[in-house]
């Protein structure tokens, strides 16, 4: 996973005070576009910027209609498409409020799901997708084009004879299983960059590498952050009594909370990983600066004694005056002997220290 240079997204509401279910364009919403795909056991329809009206034809003729909004920039088409469906307004809203926490409200008819979809199989780069489930259709909003249900496009236009035969909650479970899968190759991406990292620190630990794990470790914890609701999410659609949940799929959806849980579980241990490395990489550097420390002491106490010699010596008392007035200044050996005490005894000194054990 790399490196994250952008801070941690912060919703702020561009107005106060608004009515509930009011609708609003965020700035910089990408361009609207719409596309369906209706589907039955025997027969698929896939059809790119469509009218409304050519969706009540569609949802009329065929048992499963999906409508995937793309880009969130036209009102009065997201508006239209409640009205078909029969939306809350709501609901509508917090698909357009950016971000929203995951999370599922039940609106007796229809169900609102709503998490944040991994873009991206290295760099954490999510959107918001909204979905919204009811008899016979499923609508999609997504922040922009692009997402991680290629692979479940793909199962209806093979054929695959369970998707194709059962209901729009099925395919609900299909995409909610397609967004907790694209956040395994994250996953996989922060453990190579774990080991790396441990590698790193083990080896030749350097400044560069506590700036890596912090980055690494605000990643994981976003991840959390969204792992975790999510996994609620999953969680609320099993527990309560759900009529858009048919009994048959619920052993998939149980499926796809263990992914989920499984998923939350790495990122509880990667982000420990993490922190380990960070306290390692400081006990390291800790134990190193010891060790430099440790050094510079013994030769600054070695130096101590020598030092203390050198100063006495040093002093301008004339033996001549008195007898008193260091009369080894007067000895024919006087300079060897002040060496060899000082050899003498930085000898026995080190000798001291290494039956210490302090030179191990």
């Amino acid at each position: 996973m790399k490196r994250l240079r952008k801070r941690i997204p912060v919703h702020r509401p561009e107005s106060h005070g608004v009515a509930p279910g009011t609708l609003r364009a965020q700035a910089g919403a990408h361009a609207s576009r719409l596309s369906v795909i209706a589907y039955g056991p025997d027969r698929i329809l896939e059809e790119a910027d469509v009218s409304p009206a050519r969706l009540v034809e569609l949802r009329a003729e065929y048992p499963v209609t999906w409508v995937n909004f793309e880009g969130l920039a036209d009102i009065d088409l997201l508006q239209q498409l409640g009205e078909i469906f029969g939306l809350h307004r709501l609901a509508l809203e917090d698909s357009l409020n950016i971000p929203q926490r995951p999370k599922l409200d039940d609106y007796g008819d229809h169900q609102y799901l709503v998490a944040r979809m991994p873009v991206a199989e290295e760099a954490l780069d999510t959107e918001q997708v909204s979905l919204f489930l009811g008899a016979g259709f499923l609508l999609t909003v997504q922040e922009k084009p692009g997402d991680c249900f290629d692979g479940v496009r793909a199962r209806l236009r093979e054929g695959r004879t369970r998707i194709r035969e059962r209901g729009p909650d099925y395919l609900v479970y299909a995409m909610v299983d397609a967004i907790v899968d694209a956040y395994f190759p994250l996953l996989e991406a922060a453990a190579l960059r774990l080991d790396e990292l441990e590698a790193s620190v083990l080896g030749q630990p350097q400044k560069v590498h506590l700036s890596d794990l912090y980055d690494l470790k605000r990643g994981l914890i976003i991840l959390r952050r969204y792992l975790g609701p999510l996994r609620e999410l999953i969680s609320a659609l099993l527990r309560d009594e759900n009529p858009l949940l048919a009994d048959k799929n619920r052993v998939y959806m149980r499926d796809c909370l263990d992914h989920a849980k499984q998923a939350y579980d790495l990122v509880e241990s990667y982000r420990d990983m993490a922190t380990g490395l960070m306290d390692l990489y400081l006990s390291m550097m800790s134990h190193r600066m010891n060790e430099v420390m440790k050094v510079l002491t013994t030769i600054a106490t070695i130096f101590i004694p020598l030092s203390f010699i050198v100063g006495l010596y040093g002093m301008n008392f004339d033996p001549e005056v008195s007898r008193w007035n260091m009369p080894e200044l007067g000895l024919a050996f006087g300079y060897p002997m002040a060496l060899g005490a000082m050899a003498l005894v930085s000898g026995g000194m080190i000798f001291f220290f290494w039956k210490k054990g302090w030179f191990r």
